[in-house]
Parts: C-alpha cells; structure tokens; sequence
C-alpha cells in the first residue's frame, strides 16, 4: 500500500450564538476552525484525522510520505519527529495512518491498542468564563444531562472570582458530583505572553480549591516546573495535579514520570505526542498507578483519535468531552460529521465498532464551511 496524496481543508464554522469565545482564546475564531486531513491510498482506503492548527508549512515537507506504506506506523511517527523537531507539528497525519490500519485490520483503534475498554465516563469540559452564579446554574444543567463530573476553567487574571464560581457550583451540584478546575498555566495561545502565578500563590489556589473538593486541579503551573508540580503534590496530597495535555516533548514527560510530578497525565494524542508515544506514556503512567486522562479540545473527529487510544490502554478515570451549552455543544463541535457524538444515558462515551477511528464526513457540510 503506498500513499498517493494527503490533503488538507481548512473548515471555519460560524460563531452560534455570536461573540462566544474560550476562555484560551484571543479571538473568537480561533477555537471554530479546523483543519480536515484525508491520507488516500492506492489501494482505495483513505485515512481521516483533523487538527485545530492550520498546519502551515506541511507543502514543503509532504514529498517525504507520498509513495511511503501508511502502515509502516513506526517508521511513520519517526518522520513526523523529525518535522517536529525542526519547528514543524504535523500529528494529525499519524491520526490518519492509525484510521487506515484499522481499515485494512477490519478492527477499531481501540482494539490494536490493547481494548481495555468499551466505553469510558465522559466530563462535561466547558471553556467559557462565566460569572459564578451562572456557571453553577449551567453545573446543574449539565449534570440533569447524565454528566457525573464537570471542568470549569478559572480565568489566570481573576484566580479568587475562579474559586468562587468553584465554590457555588459545588454548593449547587452536591458532593457526589465531580468537579474538575483547570488554572490555564501550562501554555498560551500565539501571542499570549501574560506571566503565569508563582508557586507560593498558586499553592494558596490550590488549597482553597482543594477543601471545595475538586477531583484535580489542572495545569497549576508552567510545564517546565516539574520540581513546582512535585512540591505541590506533596504539599497538598488531597488533591489530584493534572498536566500534559499539550505538551510535546515526550523526554521531559518521561521526566515527569521519572519524578512522579504529576496524578493525571494528559497528553493529547492530536495536538501533542502523537498516538503512539501516547500510547507509550500512557501505559508508563498506568504502571505507576497513575491516571491517563487525555485532553480532547476541539473537534469530533480529534475527540474520537483520543477516545481510542484512552480506551485502548484503559485509562479514566474519566474522559474529556467539550461541552458547554448554548455556546459549544456536539452539534456545533461536530459540525462536519454526519452523526454527532454524545454520551449515552449513563454519562459514557461508547467506542465506535467501525473499523479505524469511526470517522463518518457529511461532506455537504464540508463543501459548506471549506474556506
């Protein structure tokens, strides 16, 4: 089988309702517009991945997979390693080739990587910054829904109005419900050059967020501060520290392994280390005892190359799914797929039985948002 071309579409959906934007993004846009990645093949299967990323920059380097075996994944991944090393992100491809095996295997992803599991319990992940009162009346909303857990995103610049919207959403929700708070420390958009919170206030967060009883509390810090997440671990053990999610040096998350910095460990199978390297710290983490929780923003298609690979090595001990309502929901974050993805009754997501990733176009839908 060789690869006989690889293209790529950029695809912008609407803003609905108009001026919503994530609480990561500068500009509204930035979080509604994807880039679909069709790998074809000359034995007729064509592999289907997406990435937020414009992926600008692939023209130069797409001679080095034309004419290649999409399913020498190895020899795969270790080009797109050198791309990314010399400046250039170009995962999604791997995505693709992952969809195309599964195609000539007749198995799902899941199952080549190990199918621990069917389906795994979905959070609901929201993006928004909302005032508290709000956000715990859309907590409630959301767990009528069949949510058994929720993340609230807490503005860097406004870190105590954060614990407030925290501390009434738990007041509306109970103790059974799980609540999840990510800090926005890690990493920042293009451009975003704010200084993050040193340790020292970070801690007090952190604390405060703890007796509130949240399940974790995510990117806390930059990820280079391994010692930081190390200390805040052992400083407050009743609290579970996630990190990871976009984090694309795999040495340094071995680091983080080898230190024991970190509960939760999320990389992004897309947008970060690919599915393989996933795969492999993934299962590192498990064997520590240690949770694989991927990060999964953005849209349907990135969600489903995720969902794969956590359920393919067991991980949980939930799984993130984008949704805030009326801004973001499976309506909107799928818009260019021909079935949306939902959770079912009890609050799971199922793995697709389709063969590769179980990606299905409405390519009506993409000739209408192609830009």
């Amino acid at each position: 089988m060789k690869i006989t071309h690889i293209a790529l579409e950029r695809l912008r959906l609407p803003l609905e309702p108009p001026g919503f934007a994530p609480a990561w993004a500068a500009e509204p846009w930035q979080a509604f517009e994807t880039t679909l990645v069709r790998v074809h093949t000359d034995e007729g299967i064509t592999g289907t991945a997406s990435s937020a990323d414009p992926m600008d920059g692939f023209e130069g380097h797409r001679q080095l997979f034309l004419g290649t075996d999409p399913l020498d994944i190895v020899a795969q991944v270790r080009a797109l390693e050198t791309l990314e090393f010399h400046g250039g992100s170009f995962r999604p491809l791997e995505a693709a080739f992952w969809d195309i095996i599964g195609q000539v295997t007749g198995q799902p992803v899941a199952v080549l990587f190990g199918n621990a599991a069917k389906r795994l319990p979905a959070y609901a992940s929201t993006a928004g910054l909302r005032p508290p009162i709000e956000r715990a009346e859309a907590a409630v909303a959301i767990k009528e829904r069949g949510f058994r857990a929720m993340k609230i995103r807490i503005d860097r610049a406004s870190l105590h109005e954060g614990v407030e919207t925290v501390r009434r959403t738990r007041e509306a929700v109970g103790d059974a419900f799980e609540i999840m708070v990510d800090l926005g420390q890690s990493w920042r958009t293009p451009g975003g050059a704010g200084a993050a919170s040193d340790l020292v206030r970070t801690r007090k967060i952190v604390a405060e967020l703890g007796e509130l009883g949240v399940f974790w509390v995510e990117n806390p810090l930059p990820y280079p501060d391994l010692p930081g997440y190390k200390r805040l671990r052992a400083d407050i053990p009743h609290v579970r520290i996630a990190a990871g999610g976009l984090h694309r040096s795999v040495p340094e998350l071995l680091r983080s392994l080898e230190l024991d910095a970190l509960d939760v460990y999320q990389m992004d199978v897309v947008h970060a280390v690919g599915m393989l390297r996933a795969r492999t710290l993934a299962e590192l983490a498990l064997l520590k005892h240690r949770d694989y929780t991927p990060r999964t923003w953005h849209d349907g298609i990135a969600l489903l190359a995720n969902l794969h690979v956590a359920a393919g090595v067991g991980g949980g001990p939930f799984f993130e799914f984008p949704y805030d309502p009326p801004f973001w929901t499976p309506r909107q974050r799928d818009f260019m797929l021909a079935r949306e993805i939902d959770i079912d009754p009890d609050g799971f997501l199922t793995v697709p039985q389709m063969p590769g990733l179980g990606v299905e176009l409405d390519e009506d839908a993409v000739a209408r948002y192609r830009t």
